[in-house]
């Protein structure tokens, strides 16, 4: 079970590197991450187009889906040597959860919430960034998603 602590600390570096250079040049790269309102106004300002947000959205995406996909899973089952269901399920669920706590808490609630480091010029009186449907959205996925996620990826891992 350490390791997959330690293993969630190197999923949460791993979602930080992306969040980085994400922002390289500047917050409104990352702009697809907050509400409709601030994507649009960010647009209406000149700052971006909504092509460019799609596609830096699916860059991203791909980003972050391959080391919960493939990473997570590799170092459960060939660091760690989980090799029933019910092992790799909890170690899996303790790496995402750990790395989805990190998202909400640091990423999400403190970095973007508290500091300049995401505020797009000219859209500061739109802060917070992330509310209502999406912070629950958020959390659910965090809280309910990813166990389920690790779940059904010990569960195919499992019959094959």
């Amino acid at each position: 079970m350490v390791m997959a602590v330690l293993e969630g600390i190197v999923m949460c570096f791993v979602l930080l590197i992306i969040c980085v250079v994400g922002i390289t040049d500047g917050p409104v790269g990352m702009v697809f991450f907050y509400e409709k309102e601030v994507q649009d106004k960010s647009i209406e300002l000149g700052l971006t187009t909504r092509e460019t947000i799609n596609k830096r959205k699916t860059i991203t995406f791909i980003a972050l889906l391959v080391p919960q996909l493939l990473l997570v899973p590799l170092m459960v089952y060939l660091v760690n040597g989980a090799s029933d269901f019910k092992a790799a399920a909890i170690q899996m669920t303790v790496i995402y959860v750990i790395s989805g706590l990190f998202d909400r808490i640091f990423i999400d609630w403190y970095w973007v919430g508290k500091t300049k480091a995401w505020i797009i010029p000219g859209t500061e009186e739109m802060r917070p960034y992330i509310y209502g449907k999406t912070l629950i959205g958020k959390w659910v996925s965090t809280l309910i998603g990813f166990p389920i996620l690790a779940v059904i990826i010990a569960w195919v891992v499992s019959k094959i």
